[in-house]
C-alpha cells in the first residue's frame, strides 16, 4: 500500500513553500503519494496517512498559518504520523548544527506526538513582503541559506519511516 502524505506549509514570501514542494517531490520519488498545500487551504486530513507541516520562522515564532493548522487539525493529527520542519535562520547555522523547534512549536509537537523536526535555513531576498523583511534585506542581512541536499535527506528519512508504517 502506498502512503499518502500531505505536506502543509505556512509561508509568507514563498521560501517555505519551495521547501515543502521539495519535500513532497522526495516523498513521491521514494514511493509515497504526496502533495504540498498551503496550511490555510487544508480542510480535512481523512485522505492522508501521514502529515508533514512546515512553517517559516518570524521573530522567534512559527508562521501563523502553520500554528493554526496544528490547532485546527489537532485531533486528526494525533492519529497519524506527524513530522514538522521550520525554516528561517538567515545564516548557515541550520546546516552546521541541529536547531531545536521554537518553544511554542515544541509544546505543540509534544501534545501531538510529532515524530521528527528539522530546522532549515531560510531565504529572504529583494521584494520580500513586510516592513521588517524589507528592512532586513536592505541592511544586507538577507540571502538564501536553504540547503536542499539536507532538505532532501530529511525528506527521504521521513519517507522511509512512513513507508515502514504501511507494510
Amino acid at each position: 500500500m502506498t502512503a499518502k502524505v500531505l505536506v502543509a506549509y505556512g509561508s509568507t514570501n514563498g521560501s517555505t513553500a519551495q521547501i515543502a514542494e521539495a519535500v513532497a517531490a522526495v516523498l513521491r520519488k521514494e514511493g509515497c503519494t504526496a502533495e504540498a498545500l498551503p496550511a490555510a487551504a487544508v480542510v480535512r486530513l481523512t485522505d492522508y496517512d501521514a502529515v508533514v507541516v512546515g512553517g517559516g520562522l518570524y521573530a522567534g515564532r512559527w508562521h501563523r498559518d502553520a500554528r493554526r493548522f496544528l490547532r485546527r487539525h489537532g485531533t486528526a493529527l494525533a492519529g497519524r504520523p506527524l513530522y514538522v520542519f521550520s525554516s528561517g535562520p538567515l545564516d548557515p547555522s541550520a546546516s552546521e548544527r541541529d536547531i531545536p523547534p521554537v518553544p511554542g512549536l515544541r509544546r505543540a509537537m509534544d501534545r501531538l506526538n510529532a515524530r521528527g523536526h528539522a530546522t532549515f535555513g531560510g531565504c529572504l531576498e529583494e521584494g520580500a513582503k513586510g516592513r521588517i523583511a524589507r528592512m532586513i534585506v536592505r541592511n544586507g542581512k538577507g540571502g538564501d541559506f536553504r540547503d536542499f541536499d539536507r532538505i532532501e535527506e530529511w525528506a527521504a528519512q521521513v519517507a522511509a519511516e512512513v513507508a515502514g508504517k504501511q507494510d
